[in-house]
């Protein structure tokens, strides 16, 4: 699969291999600028069997890294509706045509900022983040949105910023939640949505000295971040990565 790719192919999975680096290390959300373009380099759906490979690896520096930074509870509560998640979107994915995926992907993503924005807005008073089900909704989302499309990232986001977590847990639940996630993933993408082959981890593999700089450069940046600015940066980015995914 090396030998055929193009030079526009090329440009973008590097540049995507260092925003996952950089967004798992905590960059966050600016991978998802990548994402749209990896559907166009590459089709929507197949674009999904490239990525995951490269997040994982990333994930595993993330936490190695972070260990230390996580509130596992909070982890737990998503996870088993993020796995339900999973299997919705195998549903879905035998109901609409491959073509649809990124606007699918867009419109989902379209739903979480809205909240995030409501959440801004009327956060001090947003009860609903109590409840058993705030966790679960948001769980059953983000399993969706990373099966279609490793496209979680702003779901996460919406979540954990309603929830006031501060910048370094943040990062750290980000980490350890994605990782098990993702790999969780994988044999579904092998398995059931063919989309992982030896031909697409030799690119993987190739990108791995790349996510391994975005990494670097992640933890660097995040250090400077005052917790404001990185509040808003992750906003701002989400709100960029959903408009380019309606376009």
């Amino acid at each position: 699969m090396i030998d055929t790719l193009t030079i526009f192919q090329w440009t973008i999975l590097s540049l995507t291999a260092l925003c996952i680096g950089m967004s798992k290390t905590g960059i966050q959300g600016v991978m998802l600028l990548a994402v749209p373009y990896m559907a166009m380099a590459f089709g929507a759906k197949e674009s999904t069997g490239i990525i995951l490979p490269m997040l994982c690896m990333a994930d595993i520096m993330a936490v190695a890294y972070y260990k230390r930074i996580a509130d596992w509870m909070t982890v737990l509560k998503l996870l088993p509706t993020a796995v339900l998640g999973f299997f919705v979107a195998i549903v879905v994915d035998n109901l609409i045509p491959a073509e649809e995926f990124r606007h699918l992907m867009g419109w989902t993503l379209a739903m979480a900022l809205a909240v995030m924005i409501w959440s801004e807005i009327f956060g001090k008073e947003n009860r609903w983040m109590k409840k058993w089900w705030y966790s679960a909704i948001f769980g059953l989302l983000g399993g969706f949105t990373t099966m279609i499309g490793n496209a979680a990232g702003p779901v996460m986001s919406v979540y954990l910023l309603s929830m006031r977590k501060d910048k370094m847990e943040y990062i750290g639940i980000n980490a350890w939640f994605f990782l098990v996630v993702n790999l969780l993933k994988v044999p579904l993408q092998i398995f059931v949505w063919d989309n992982i082959s030896w031909g697409t981890f030799s690119l993987n593999l190739a990108m791995l000295p790349i996510i391994g700089i975005g990494a670097w450069m992640g933890i660097g940046i995040v250090k400077r971040f005052p917790e404001s600015a990185f509040r808003r940066f992750i906003q701002i980015v989400t709100i960029l990565s959903v408009a380019m995914m309606l376009i």
